[in-house]
């Protein structure tokens, strides 16, 4: 397995190792004592999976109480998955950071808990699975506008996005509510 730090030190892109052959391929997508050598020490207690068309953009996504830290990856189609932090007081506070993932790289995000998450679909469809170490709380679920200028995410947008009313009315990172 590979991992590559990211400009969020805590935000861990992840590599795994891929076994091919004419058949298909294989490879081990959670194994806790591999993850654990690498900083992700965690119980996930809950998985989540997402089917998303061409030009969806859902996020940016946080919970105010019992942050979900989580493990993502695009099992179908492709994905610019993209990390916020949201941790008052952090250095990299406000600063995000935005990695390809896709069904055909296997590659694998973690966002630890303080960060705030969301991703833009550019393939026909893409189906996003990830592992949350803390269960969806609909009372504590909050959303930071995805064009939020302080954050100036660069996402790689063709035409209009895709998103629900409740992205849609996301807050400025500056009037948030965060702990």
């Amino acid at each position: 397995m590979n991992v590559i730090q990211t400009d969020l030190s805590e935000v861990l892109l992840v590599e795994p190792d891929v076994f091919e052959d004419a058949r298909g391929f294989f490879f081990e997508s959670w194994q806790r004592r591999k993850f654990a050598d690498i900083g992700i020490d965690c119980d996930f207690v809950q998985d989540n999976h997402s089917r998303s068309i061409r030009g969806t953009l859902r996020g940016l996504h946080y919970q105010l109480r019992r942050s979900q830290g989580k493990l993502v990856r695009a099992t179908a189609g492709e994905v610019f998955d993209v990390a916020v932090d949201i941790r008052r007081g952090s250095p990299t506070f406000g600063r995000w950071t935005g990695r390809w993932l896709s069904a055909e790289n296997k590659r694998m995000l973690w966002i630890p808990p303080g960060f705030a998450h969301g991703f833009y679909v550019s393939s026909d469809v893409a189906e996003f699975q990830y592992k949350c170490t803390e269960y969806y709380d609909p009372e504590q679920e909050r959303c930071i506008w995805w064009r939020d200028p302080a954050i100036g995410i660069e996402w790689p947008l063709v035409g209009e996005p895709l998103v629900s009313d409740k992205d849609a009315r996301g807050v400025i990172l500056g009037e948030a509510e965060i702990l």
